[in-house]
């Protein structure tokens, strides 16, 4: 009997052995379920696709679009999504409860790009205030509180990037944020909220502050890159147990993704690429919009002309230095919450930034691929527009001096 109870328990634990082996490798086999957004900065995940890269590392990709930030990040979470174009700075938001479920983990594998959302005002403001005149803004912005009682400004995602550069405006403006309204819209609905007057101002990437200019209900102001050359913006975000389960794939997906970051950072590629994004499935907007603004060349709207962005335009590579995760870019994001009342109390910042940034493993990938990784991590930088310096080892004493 003993004997029947030993061969019946080494048979059992052989089929469960089995079958593990058998889910693992079907998983395996299954596409990598990636999201995005329209928005132009989606193009590495999207261009990756079009150019048959996941096929020629060896991966197969399907990509979806979605509808907004919350989508993706509770698809994400799920497992729905294996991961997605993404604000960077979601996974801080969501891990600290800003913008989710406190202890919700999102990995950072790596990031897709740099500069390239704006500042877009209502035609209202039209000769009232102009591009980087930010000591007219504040002004404005109580005429129309006192006349109407209510300036509303809208964002896509709390403590997103977008978020975080529409407080900072506000901040380097002198605008007070208690008495304006900061509603959430995703983005390829802002332009439709503007024309029929749900907000005076909006902050999201291109192209729909381009699309405003065109249709003529708003102007650009200012963009993210004349307030932080240079800022990171999209990563590629993953779903915790595919990055620890399926971490093969994951580089493989990686490495795709970046040689479509050095593809798009070769100017000649861009008229291709914005005729590609621009089309339904993908962002659905004018490709000449995607591609102007792609090249740097800004139509200002308002009859303000153009701005010719020549060093610091959207940025998908250069040289290596746009799509290495940074976790002083982590711990400013976070910091931000505590400036602007998002937190009461700061965060553990190098905890969080450690196990939500998958740094080790870019940098692996990077190496393989002889694509430079930088050395500038965890030093101090400063905004271009706010001279501050952020030194990421003492977030306490810059946000002394911001609070002051």
């Amino acid at each position: 009997m003993k004997k029947i109870n030993t061969l019946t328990k080494i048979i059992l634990t052989l089929v469960i052995v089995m079958i593990a082996s058998f889910t693992e490798v079907t998983a395996q086999n299954d596409p990598v379920k990636l999201g995005f957004i329209p928005l132009t900065d989606c193009s590495p995940i999207v261009m990756a696709k079009e150019l048959g890269l996941f096929k020629k590392y060896g991966v197969e990709v399907v990509v979806t679009k979605e509808s907004s930030w919350a989508n993706v990040r509770d698809k994400i979470l799920t497992g729905e999504l294996d991961g997605a174009h993404c604000l960077y700075s979601m996974p801080f938001s969501v891990y600290t409860g800003v913008g989710g479920k406190a202890g919700s983990e999102m990995k950072i594998a790596m990031m897709l790009n740099v500069n390239g959302q704006a500042i877009t005002l209502s035609k209202d403001f039209c000769g009232k205030v102009g591009f980087k005149q930010m000591n007219k803004v504040a002004p404005v912005v109580a005429a129309k509180l006192k006349a109407e009682k209510e300036v509303t400004f809208a964002m896509t995602f709390p403590g997103g990037t977008h978020d975080l550069w529409l407080r900072n405006w506000m901040a380097i403006a002198g605008v007070n944020q208690k008495t304006s309204k900061i509603i959430t819209i995703p983005p390829p609905q802002m332009v439709a909220n503007m024309k029929v007057g749900n907000m005076d101002g909006y902050c999201v990437g291109e192209p729909w502050g381009g699309v405003a200019v065109k249709q003529g209900i708003g102007f650009t102001q200012v963009a993210s890159q004349d307030i932080w050359k240079d800022h990171p913006e999209k990563a590629l975000v993953v779903n915790k147990e595919f990055s620890e389960k399926r971490r093969t794939d994951l580089v493989k997906v990686m490495k795709a993704v970046l040689e479509a970051c050095i593809w798009l950072d070769n100017p000649a590629n861009r008229k291709k690429a914005a005729g590609i994004i621009g089309k339904a499935p993908y962002v659905n907007a004018p490709a000449d919009v995607i591609e102007n603004r792609l090249m740097g060349n800004y139509d200002l709207g308002c009859n303000q002309g153009t701005q010719v962005y020549a060093k610091d335009y959207m940025l998908f590579y250069k040289g290596g230095m746009v799509n290495y995760p940074r976790k002083s870019h982590a711990i400013w994001a976070m910091a931000q919450y505590v400036r602007f009342g998002y937190l009461k109390e700061a965060p553990n910042y190098k905890a969080i930034a450690d196990k939500l940034i998958l740094q080790d493993l870019y940098e692996e990938v990077a190496k393989s691929m002889k694509v430079k990784v930088p050395n500038d991590d965890m030093k101090p930088f400063s905004l271009t527009m706010d001279k501050t310096v952020f030194d990421p080892s003492n977030p306490s004493a810059y946000l002394k001096v911001v609070k002051k």
